[in-house]
């Protein structure tokens, strides 16, 4: 059985859908498998869900009772060792919410990422200093300590960006986020610098949606699709929102996501016409000062 907080990685989520998926192959059901093995009830379902990590000796009497063959087998162990292995957001687990810190973790491994913000510049893009000014509005009574974590967890996820096979990022961001001056003059036109200076990479995308574009399907929050590079792994949606965050799964709810983002695409200035508004939003606040 696993701890009481299991974050969420690639290799747990995969790991879940294969059990099962065996179990359902065997034909067995939830009470058969208890009663057999002696794995509680509660306990198989936070495994088949990702809730929770097998004990190698659980896993192993789930594999003899399914009569899995070698390979199956093979799979299966290596996809624990896998699961057992820390994701990138361990550093911060006891800093940032559950499902922020799974989606670090799915982040790190992720192929792709479109992305949609509304007010703010997205945590892969922003600056220390920017991201420390929106985190002690948002969260004004949070401890120093917490604050300063959470905001190294935004730096470190940069590295996303210039790893070896680095993330396919594509950005559509509100006018908002670039015109609303947080943490003072100063720190936003060093983010909107940062801004500029990220989408000469050849992985990165970034398009602003205009005010004068009107209405749009993206005005109920931002929003992140995620595409992983083993197909065993299927597309996910991270949803930002006051009340919470939220993984979302599944092949309806990714494909009306992927539509709101072509949309959302197609309604966005150009890339050059965007890096255009963004020059000329930091050469503004050059001319405010400090």
């Amino acid at each position: 059985m696993a701890g009481k907080r299991t974050v969420l990685t690639v290799g747990l989520r995969r790991l879940a859908a294969m059990l099962l998926e065996m179990r359902e192959d065997a034909r067995l059901g939830k009470e058969e498998v208890s009663s057999r093995t002696g794995i509680n009830i509660t306990t198989l379902y936070r495994i088949e869900t990702a809730q929770a990590r097998p004990q190698r000796r659980t896993l192993m009497a789930m594999l003899d009772l399914y009569d899995v063959d070698d390979k199956q087998r093979e799979e299966a162990i290596e996809l624990l060792t896998t699961a057992l292995k820390p994701g990138m957001a361990r550093a911060y687990e006891g800093s940032v919410s559950e499902v922020y810190a799974a989606y670090i973790n799915f982040e790190s491994e992720a192929l792709s990422a479109r992305h949609y913000q509304t007010s703010t510049v997205p945590g892969l893009l922003q600056t220390y200093e920017y991201a420390n000014a929106v985190i002690d509005t948002s969260m004004p009574k949070l401890e120093a300590s917490m604050m300063e974590s959470r905001a190294k967890a935004r730096m470190d996820r940069g590295v996303n960006l210039t790893k070896d096979e680095p993330l396919e990022l594509w950005v559509v961001m509100d006018e908002a986020a670039i015109r609303r001056v947080v943490g003072g003059p100063v720190t936003m036109r060093g983010q909107l610098e940062r801004l500029l200076q990220e989408i000469k990479r050849k992985n990165v995308i970034l398009q602003i949606l205009p005010f004068d574009a009107g209405a749009h399907p993206g005005m109920a929050g931002a929003f992140t699709l995620l595409d992983f590079p083993n197909p065993a792994d299927p597309e996910l949606v991270y949803v930002e929102g006051l009340a919470g965050d939220e993984l979302i799964e599944g092949h309806t709810e990714i494909r009306r996501f992927g539509v709101i983002f072509d949309q959302l695409r197609a309604m966005a200035l150009s890339p050059r016409d965007s890096a255009a508004m963004i020059a000329a939003a930091a050469a503004e606040l050059a001319e405010i000062g400090d």
